[in-house]
């Protein structure tokens, strides 16, 4: 029997989950599936700048796996941008966030992934 597979937290669904050429057909049959937990991986490791360390610790899983899901979402990019093919975000093993985590107010951006910024007072010569 396989071992059950990790649920990944994802802190948000994208906007859009469709995206290719303009001039395709929206009924055209060939597309790229690219899962809710690749997406994130891509979110957070390029556009947020997280190691994939950070991206691990921010979805719950081990390094090693976040390598692997983002080598995965890496190529079904190349695939969609040189073959013009349209790429869909669906599925995948993810929960989203429920937010009540310590430093996840937006959902892992970069603004709170250190907390909040701290004001000190320097009381000294005063």
């Amino acid at each position: 029997m396989p071992r059950p597979r990790k649920w990944r937290k994802v802190c948000c669904l994208p906007e859009s989950n469709r995206f290719g050429p303009l001039n395709v057909p929206s009924d055209q049959e060939q597309f790229t599936i690219m899962t809710v937990d690749e997406y994130e991986t891509i979110r957070l490791i390029d556009l947020e700048e997280f190691t994939q360390a950070e991206c691990a610790e921010q979805m719950k899983i081990a390094r090693t796996t976040v390598q692997r899901i983002y080598n995965d979402a890496r190529k079904k990019l190349a695939e969609v941008l040189v073959n013009g093919i349209v790429l869909r975000i669906e599925g995948g093993d993810y929960k989203l966030c429920d937010g009540l985590e310590k430093f996840c107010v937006c959902g892992g951006c970069r603004k709170h992934r250190y907390g909040k910024k701290i004001t000190t007072i320097d009381n000294r010569g005063s």
